[in-house]
């Protein structure tokens, strides 16, 4: 079963061996890509599939998508090294073990306040130890992707 990933967030995609971080840049935890976000003001963060939330932390969440929505697990991770943030500037819409359908709002920050912190605002979007021949990209890298729309496929 195939299933369309959908963009967290608007922006730039990036590949992600561009991204600073290892952990995200050597594919470690999955393939995907990543998406450098528009820097106007607070943003609400959309579910990329419809499933269930398995982990959620202010700069951070995983959705698992339930058998009818193909089992993947889709990582989202807001900013590099904003854990440091310890929340502040995140809010949060949902809580761990909720239902969520794709493209709804699940946390909202200011991606510009984070380049003004001194951190990077770039966001990876991972298929949890995924391999990569089951990712499909549908922007390429330097493209740029609006909230919503059809990021990835994953079969």
């Amino acid at each position: 079963m195939a299933v369309t990933i959908l963009a967290p967030i608007s922006g730039t995609v990036m590949a992600l061996a561009d991204v600073e971080d290892p952990v995200f840049a050597e594919e470690l935890v999955g393939p995907g890509v990543a998406i450098r976000p528009d820097l106007a003001g607070r943003a609400a963060v959309v579910s990329p599939v419809s499933g269930r939330v398995v982990k959620l932390h202010p700069h951070a969440f995983v959705v698992q998508g339930d058998e009818a929505h193909g089992a993947v697990a889709v990582l989202v991770h807001l900013g590099i090294d904003t854990v440091q943030l310890a929340g502040e500037g995140f809010a949060l819409h949902v809580a761990e073990g909720d239902d969520v359908t794709a493209g709804q709002p699940l946390v909202t920050w200011d991606p510009a306040e984070v380049e003004r912190g001194g951190r990077s605002s770039v966001c990876p979007v991972v298929v949890l130890e995924g391999k990569p021949e089951s990712v499909a990209r549908h922007v390429d890298p330097g493209s740029r992707v609006d909230q919503g729309e059809r990021l990835l496929d994953w079969s």
